[in-house]
């Protein structure tokens, strides 16, 4: 008797298929987590289950081993359906990155295989009372005793950090003599004691829950990323860059979701009726919108592929164009669906019960501009232009 044939191998799961499963589910829940200021659990365990968490964990380590091109993908689907479950995929993207290029073998051994199997979702603790956002800096202290690092610091805004199961906080280094002298430390959920105070109630990016909390707890001394005060080599190198771009991939999904739902409805039998298609105001505004978009996109792939092909990232010229990808993306996909709501007018444009969804996404792309003031960047580039007289373009 002949054994039973065996079942065939299950054919791999494409990125776009795993992207598209949770942005479906993103969207499933979208209305209610942003009416109630919820986080997203849904969208995130989803990201677990398709090992989208594991994107950028190589494959050693049983991650996707997923490129800066994969990440920006993602980014820019999960963002066409909810802008606040992109932000927490790309945000936690980039602390898994600093733990790939600068953690150390025994954090890294630890570390990405979690990370890999989705049972790791990573916040950033970065913010603090008095200096908001300002990476570079810290006013609270590490601790260093023997082999163990004790943390205590309070962070204003903490993306999803309700529900992270790590987190990578900036704090003063040890012995430092400097605000400048900042180190970033790994600590699980479970080496914290951790409160949370206050409630989150802003205008847009409800269900990203960004509510402030208090870190206290000692861990081991490996669990530093990369060496102590260094982090703005960790900031240069990764923060930063992967920061704008992440940002500006998930606002241009936004703003792009936000188009094709309203060319979806004007095309409908629906909308033919309701919408003359032949009006030059409309098709004026559908024209801005979509050259807007267009062009956050191309700067968006080139700035891609300059920081993939760059040795260097901190030169005035590469720095110049990340920001500048920053500010124009906040500007110009929040000014697109500003746009689309003149175009369709009050009852598609202005009505949270619209389809098209132009109210949720105006608000959340007002975060844009301030996620990292887009002045604070301009008052830096404007140090930065001067030291490039000769205007060298990438």
């Amino acid at each position: 008797m002949s054994a039973p044939a065996s079942a065939p191998e299950a054919p791999p799961v494409s990125l776009a298929d795993r992207a598209r499963l949770v942005a479906d589910t993103a969207a499933e829940h979208a209305e209610r987590t942003d009416r109630d200021a919820e986080f997203p659990v849904h969208a995130l365990t989803a990201m677990r289950e398709t090992g989208l968490l594991g994107l950028l964990v190589p494959v050693e380590y049983g991650g996707l081993g997923g490129s800066l091109s994969d990440l920006l993908d993602v980014s820019l689907r999960i963002g066409r359906a909810d802008m606040s479950a992109a932000m927490i995929f790309a945000m936690h993207c980039q602390q898994v990155a600093a733990v790939v290029e600068h953690g150390g073998p025994a954090l890294r051994e630890e570390l990405l295989p979690e990370l890999a199997a989705g049972r790791v979702y990573l916040a950033s603790v970065t913010t603090e009372a008095g200096k908001g956002g300002h990476l570079l800096s810290a006013e609270s202290e590490l601790t260093a005793d023997d082999d163990t690092l004790t943390i205590d610091r309070f962070a204003p805004i903490v993306t999803g950090g309700g529900y992270a199961d790590g987190f990578l906080v900036t704090l003063r280094s040890p012995h430092a003599t400097s605000p400048t002298q900042v180190s970033l430390v790994y600590a699980r959920r479970d080496q914290l004691r951790i409160t949370a105070s206050g409630d989150w109630q802003p205008m847009g990016m409800r269900a990203s829950h960004s509510i402030a909390l208090q870190l206290e707890g000692t861990v081991p001394g490996h669990q530093v990323v990369g060496e102590h005060g260094r982090f703005s080599r960790i900031a240069t190198e990764v923060f930063g860059p992967l920061a704008h771009l992440g940002w500006s991939a998930c606002w241009l999904g936004t703003a792009s979701g936000a188009l094709s739902r309203v060319l979806g409805m004007l095309r409908s039998p629906a909308g033919r009726k309701r919408f003359d298609l032949s009006s030059e105001l409309l098709l004026t505004r559908l024209s801005s919108a979509r050259q807007r978009l267009d062009t956050v996109h191309a700067l968006l792939r080139h700035t891609e592929r300059t920081v993939t092909a760059s040795g260097d990232l901190s030169t005035p010229r590469n720095q110049l164009l990340l920001n500048a990808l920053k500010i124009t993306a906040a500007e110009q996909c929040h000014a697109a669906v500003n746009d689309l709501v003149d175009a369709v007018g009050l009852r598609h444009g202005y009505l949270k019960d619209s389809p098209t969804g132009l109210e949720r996404a105006l608000r959340d792309l007002r975060s844009a501009a301030l996620n990292y003031s887009n002045d604070r960047l301009h008052l830096a580039d404007g140090r930065l232009a001067l030291l490039d007289p000769e205007v060298h373009l990438v």
